[in-house]
């Protein structure tokens, strides 16, 4: 049992990697939350490879900042908040107006939450 689950960690640290790296070339998803997802999942099975992420030179300070304190870049935080506002308007135009209460409502909940993050 124990096997399966740290293989069910590995793949969900490498599921959250893949999602991440397309986060990079793709400006609508994100690159560092998934990456802390990822390092998360990897500490639960392969310890090593969850501090190849801490230890990257563009993410890794920022994967080290969320795990040592919590704590959100003011840029990322401006990244987030204005993502998820500019997502209010294009659902509204790509599916309609009911749906368009989804990412209002996300930016309702999430972007006070990020925004208290300490920095």
């Amino acid at each position: 049992m124990r096997k399966v689950k740290r293989s069910i960690w590995m793949l969900g640290g490498v599921l959250f990697v893949a999602l991440g790296t397309i986060g990079i070339f793709l400006p609508v998803m994100p690159t560092v939350v998934f990456y802390i997802a990822a390092a998360w999942c990897f500490s639960k099975s392969h310890p090593e490879w969850a501090e190849r992420l801490y230890n990257h030179p563009k993410h890794g300070p920022h994967l080290v900042a969320w795990r040592d304190r919590r704590a959100i870049s003011r840029k990322g935080k401006v990244s987030a908040i204005l993502a998820m506002s500019a997502s209010i308007p294009f659902t509204w135009l790509v599916v309609g107006f009911p749906l368009a209460f989804i990412p209002t409502g996300v930016l309702a909940v999430l972007g006070p939450w990020i925004w208290t993050r300490p920095e």
